[in-house]
């Protein structure tokens, strides 16, 4: 029981770093699941940028290394893009940043510091009217992420995909909501076979099954455990309203025209994320979700589970509202809901964090900034 609570920096896109660690120390975490996303880049929810990336070096690691020790944190890295769908200069772009971020984390000491880099796959819809497109995603991935996984295995990196489905990613006009590869366990068994590299692995979001009505200790069940490096505290309260009961959670709303939905009674998504009748939450903040979270933590702590609880606040009464002190309450009722859970009780502090190594100071790289361009050749 010496598993260390992070928060991920998405929910604070306007702090500088400094101000970020700042938060995270009066929270009470032990580190920053840091996204660090492209600046040009097309996405726009959920984002932010928290190191700089451009002339990124062994100094400025160094520099970063030697604040989080300074702070008592620890951290890892990620972007969440489309890498292998989408318009084809924007999908480049993100191969080339992922390759930048993976570079990033070697110079932070990768491997031997817990730095891992996180990403999305993403999915390719030009294949959705022909029969295999899903096999076709999956050799696509092959493709991309081949040489990609390899060149962090060769840097003393992991890279670990998270399993959100993204299915707001396209207008609600579209039937297909699945756009990223990794959001079912199927999918990611058939990725580690076509990529048998240790140098990847998965961040597991519970929430993302329970709104698909899947039990998340059945997934862990039947998962590899030494592909978990990392689970993300989210949780998901699945609605029982007027439009789960016409359309289903299992292919999601669908648009029709509005004289055509009105005349019928039928309810229509309301914008492109939804498409799915659930509440995003913080587990522990403002009522009970749909997930049996004691349930989940035991299995993980009967597995020997020795990785990272992220909290991804994307909470409705919490981030959602775009308030500050909400969004710290949520972050500090979760870290609360969690100690008892995963911390040993220690005598006159409650349950509390053992307590974690310091980051090593890492050794001098040059190392060139690669593109996909120069793996594949």
């Amino acid at each position: 029981m010496n598993n260390p609570v992070w928060i991920m920096s998405s929910a604070y896109p306007k702090l500088s770093l400094e101000e970020l660690m700042q938060r995270a120390v009066r929270i009470g975490v032990q580190g920053l699941e840091l996204c660090v996303f492209r600046r040009d880049g097309t996405r726009v929810d959920h984002v932010a940028t928290h190191l700089d990336y451009e002339g990124f070096d062994s100094e400025k690691a160094k520099e970063v290394i030697d604040s989080f020790n300074e702070k008592g944190l620890r951290f890892s890295i990620g972007a969440f893009q489309n890498l292998i769908g989408g318009d084809v200069a924007e999908r480049i772009k993100n191969q080339n940043h992922l390759l930048k971020l993976i570079r990033m984390a070697a110079l932070l000491g990768g491997d031997e510091n817990g730095i891992t880099v996180g990403t999305f796959v993403g999915y390719n819809h030009e294949w959705d009217l022909e029969e295999g497109a899903f096999e076709k995603n999956l050799r696509e991935y092959q493709r991309v992420f081949a040489p990609i996984i390899r060149y962090a295995e060769d840097q003393g990196v992991t890279v670990v995909y998270e399993n959100c489905p993204m299915e707001g990613w396209r207008s609600a006009g579209y039937t297909n909501t699945m756009n990223n590869l990794p959001s079912t366990l199927a999918a990611r068994k058939l990725m580690y076979e076509l990529i048998p590299s240790k140098a990847h692995g998965e961040t597991y979001d519970p929430s993302h099954d329970v709104w698909q009505f899947v039990d998340p200790v059945d997934v862990l069940r039947l998962s590899n455990m030494g592909r978990i490096k990392s689970v993300h505290l989210k949780a998901t309260r699945r609605k029982k309203d007027a439009a789960s009961i016409h359309w289903g959670n299992v292919f999601g709303k669908q648009m029709v025209s509005k004289e055509l939905a009105n005349a019928a009674g039928v309810p229509l998504p309301l914008n492109e994320w939804d498409r799915f009748s659930y509440e995003p939450m913080v587990p522990g903040f403002g009522g009970s979700d749909s997930m049996d979270w004691r349930n989940f933590i035991d299995y993980l702590m009967q597995k020997n589970f020795e990785g990272v609880f992220s909290i991804e606040n994307e909470g409705l009464n919490s981030k959602g509202t775009e308030n500050e002190g909400a969004i710290e309450q949520g972050f500090s009722a979760c870290l609360s809901f969690i100690r008892p859970m995963i911390w040993p009780l220690v005598s006159g502090n409650g349950y509390s964090f053992p307590g974690q190594k310091s980051l090593s100071s890492p050794t001098d790289r040059n190392l060139p900034v690669r593109e996909i361009q120069d793996l594949t050749a």
